[in-house]
């Protein structure tokens, strides 16, 4: 119920520039879509992956490439650009467009999906590359919590104009929205409602902390109600050129009707993937954002849930499998990829629930529904401006996750406050710039769309700028915060935590691999080597964490042996 908030919440952003304009279906169609193959990415993580309890889900990271993408000549939406002249009540087919809705209007938005599911597959498997050759733990070395920071800051930063929009429908319903999940989340958030738990040994009064565990979701709910009253009442203008027509409950209801009770999704439901390197690129700077996040959810994960801290193969692993579910998701064409959800991450550490099978029967149940029209179909009843008003929180959110990283770094230090500033400030101000201009010319028009996509992404740009400033600039570990955020990143007592091999070994297969001596070398394996003569088997988790964070540093050993 968590995750489920924050994937639909994706699709639902992206009917726009897909061009979806009111084809209902079709956007009920990609939400199912959506939560099938998080529900699929779930259980591979859970079970082949990294093996933790951790949810899988859309992700912002990938919205901000495909906005770029889609801000390019060729895949502007003419029916926008209709309403943009000729204003709501334009008739589309007296202009010699498709009627929405129609086999000629799916196949305009089909080609857009088409696009980006090209662009996901290629660009996630660079990240399968990284998780299969190991080349994340040497990568640690380089990324610390001032890398960090500018990308999932501009991430936050830069899907505002998205939720102003929404909101724009009817400001009142926003702001009321904003208002239930700021109560919801940080006034009421630890009041315990009553609730009875039965387990084997019978039934007993137990307290749930029901507003801090779903307040997004029971905001979108009780948002969704109170028009539903406006809309019955006649409070909110039945006219569609009105200002709070689209806080109407009723403008969607047709979907309900006309979706399928059973809708499969597979791979290429929407014809063949196209490629293009303009869309590759642009897409690669958000799986490499969603992979250095995910880095981070592993270690929080295991934190939370009682787990000794993932090993190097554990790491790998995980990076690897969330590129082949990104593929997976390509394939399926959700319009977007799928990473590790910080929001689930956080229930764990709320109930106290850390079980990798109740993980593992969320993504069986999520893949069920996927599969259910009417049920994806009843998240278009959801108004825009309540939409907007949970986006407004989400992204804010987003943007104070990236400024949360300045915990760990020396904010007297003049030269980390050069690296934090820079980087955002003219992350932003060029992407904003290369949007509104056409002031790339290279003379070839590849190269000008392609950078054209990556410096209107402002996540791109703000990180390569951190990146290469926190790493020339000559500062200490300590000062950088480096040191910090490895501490907070590992936490917990190892003497109290159970046996790595225990958490982590792949089920059913982990005696064979023992036994092949060749398998000792590849990264993603249980016997991984991290030194001569050692193995991921053979030492204790924090040596092998020190040689991680550390990659060739020779001083760094293990604490103990075990």
């Amino acid at each position: 119920m968590t995750a489920v908030s924050g994937i639909i919440a994706i699709p639902l952003m992206l009917r726009d520039p897909f061009c979806m304009d009111d084809d209902d279906v079709g956007v009920s169609e990609l939400i199912g879509t959506i939560l099938f193959v998080s529900g699929l990415a779930t259980l591979l993580q859970s079970t082949l992956g990294v093996r933790l309890p951790i949810v899988q889900g859309s992700t912002i990271t990938f919205v901000v490439p495909t906005l770029a993408i889609l801000a390019q000549p060729q895949w502007k939406c003419p029916y926008a650009a209709a309403r943009e002249e000729f204003g709501v009540s334009v008739n589309f087919t007296s202009m010699g467009l498709p009627a929405v809705g129609s086999e000629g209007h799916r196949e305009i938005w089909k080609k857009r999906i088409r696009e980006i599911q090209g662009a996901i597959i290629v660009a996630s498997l660079f990240q399968v590359v990284i998780g299969l050759s190991g080349i994340m733990t040497f990568a640690l070395k380089f990324i610390g919590p001032l890398t960090i920071l500018p990308i999932i800051t501009l991430t936050g930063i830069s899907l505002y104009p998205v939720g102003s929009s929404m909101s724009s429908g009817q400001w009142w319903i926003a702001i009321m929205t904003m208002f239930l999940v700021t109560l919801f989340s940080q006034y009421i958030n630890n009041l315990r409602i009553p609730t009875v738990s039965c387990t084997n040994g019978g039934c007993r009064r137990s307290h749930l902390k029901l507003f801090g565990l779903f307040p997004i979701l029971l905001a979108m709910i009780i948002g969704t109600l109170i028009c539903a009253v406006l809309t019955v009442t006649d409070v909110l203008p039945s006219n569609i050129g009105e200002w709070g027509y689209l806080a109407r409950t009723d403008t969607s209801l047709n979907v309900l009707r006309k979706a399928k009770w059973v809708k499969f999704p597979y791979p290429g439901q929407w014809g063949t993937p196209t490629v293009s390197a303009v869309g590759v690129f642009g897409m690669l700077s958000g799986v490499l954002a969603a992979m250095i996040e995910s880095v981070g959810d592993y270690f929080a994960c295991a934190r939370l849930s009682g787990a000794p801290p993932p090993p190097l193969h554990a790491i790998n692993r995980g990076v690897f499998m969330e590129g082949v579910c990104c593929v997976f998701t390509g394939a399926w064409g959700s319009g977007n990829g799928t990473t590790s959800f910080s929001e689930n991450i956080g229930v764990i550490g709320l109930t106290k629930v850390g079980s990798r099978r109740v993980v593992q029967v969320g993504g069986l149940m999520m893949l069920v529904l996927g599969c259910f029209g009417k049920f994806a179909a009843l998240f278009l009843i959801i108004p825009q401006p309540v939409l907007g008003g949970t986006f407004m929180i989400t992204f804010a959110m987003v943007t104070a996750v990236g400024l949360s990283n300045m915990q760990y770094i020396d904010l007297n230090s003049s030269r980390n406050l050069f690296v934090v500033g820079v980087p955002i400030f003219f992350g932003l101000s060029l992407s904003q710039w290369v949007k509104s201009n056409d002031a790339i010319h290279t003379g070839n028009e590849t190269i000008d769309q392609l950078l054209t996509v990556l410096f209107s992404t402002g996540m791109f740009v703000g990180g390569v700028i951190g990146f290469i400033l926190d790493n020339t600039i000559p500062g200490t570990d300590e000062e950088r915060g480096i040191k910090k955020w490895r501490e907070a990143l590992v936490g917990g007592d190892e003497d109290s935590l159970p046996s790595e091999q225990e958490v982590y070994d792949l089920p059913l297969v982990s005696k064979y691999i023992r036994r092949l001596w060749c398998l000792r070398y590849l990264p993603i394996s249980p016997t991984f080597i991290i030194k001569e003569g050692r193995s991921t088997g053979d030492h204790d988790t924090q040596g092998e964490l020190n040689i991680a964070f550390d990659a060739i540093d020779t001083k760094a050993t293990p604490s103990h042996e075990s």
